[in-house]
């Protein structure tokens, strides 16, 4: 009798990212995100990378992780459209809705997000949800709005906290603040992001709705798992 050992975390990751290939077009650019799981991707897209134009990057750790491995970068500017985006997320529902901003890069994820046909989502298993809400929510705001939107979410029975780095507060790649936001259940993230997103001082609330996933692989114990919305 034999027994297989669970994968870990970090090889579902491995696996997804390895996945997410067969949806970068040949001859074109790729948007890319950030976090650990798209440094798996970033690494299986280095296999590719003489079959691709270059990416546009979510962020500047990504950045550096593509130009180290020899992939071209261009700036968000010069690029009309893509025909994809892949990312990962830090919760995802029943309809391809996302939370995403643990990483701080929301603002400039929703940017390349918006300039793709597609969302290809890759994310292991336990990031996805019923409802969204479990993960504080990422909301970077400019710095002088941070109390006041932080009372608003309080009104609404959350907790928005400052995300702190080294005892200060977190600067983004944008210059600005980000507020985690607890105790919330977004039943209906399409409203709740076009809601929050007119607060002034917010930059980017982390609900992906209106650009939300139309792909996720999902990395499970027995593989990779494709659902499309």
């Amino acid at each position: 009798m034999t027994t297989t050992t669970p994968l870990t975390q970090d090889e579902l990751k491995t696996l997804v990212g390895q996945a997410a290939l067969q949806y970068v077009v040949p001859g074109e650019i790729v948007g890319v995100g950030t976090g650990s799981t798209v440094n798996k991707f970033i690494d299986a897209l280095a296999t590719i990378k003489d079959q691709i134009k270059g990416a546009v990057s979510s962020s500047v750790a990504s950045t550096e992780k593509l130009k180290a491995l020899g992939i071209a970068v261009l700036d968000a500017n010069e690029v009309p459209a893509l025909s994809v985006y892949i990312d990962g997320a830090d919760e995802i529902d029943g309809q391809g809705h996302m939370i995403k901003g643990g990483g701080a890069a929301l603002t400039r994820e929703k940017i390349v997000a918006a300039l793709a046909a597609r969302f290809v989502c890759i994310a292991d298993e336990s990031k996805l949800v019923p409802t969204l809400g479990q993960f504080p929510l990422p909301v970077e705001v400019i710095p002088m709005a941070a109390s006041h939107i932080a009372r608003r979410f309080e009104a609404m029975g959350a907790q928005a906290a400052l995300r702190l780095k080294d005892g200060q507060p977190l600067v983004t790649d944008n210059g600005q603040h980000i507020l985690d936001v607890k105790g919330l259940t977004i039943a209906d993230p399409v409203a709740f992001e076009s809601d929050v997103n007119q607060w002034p001082g917010v930059v980017t609330v982390g609900v992906f709705a209106h650009q939300k996933a139309s792909v996720c692989l999902l990395g499970t114990a027995q593989g990779v798992k494709t659902l499309t919305y």
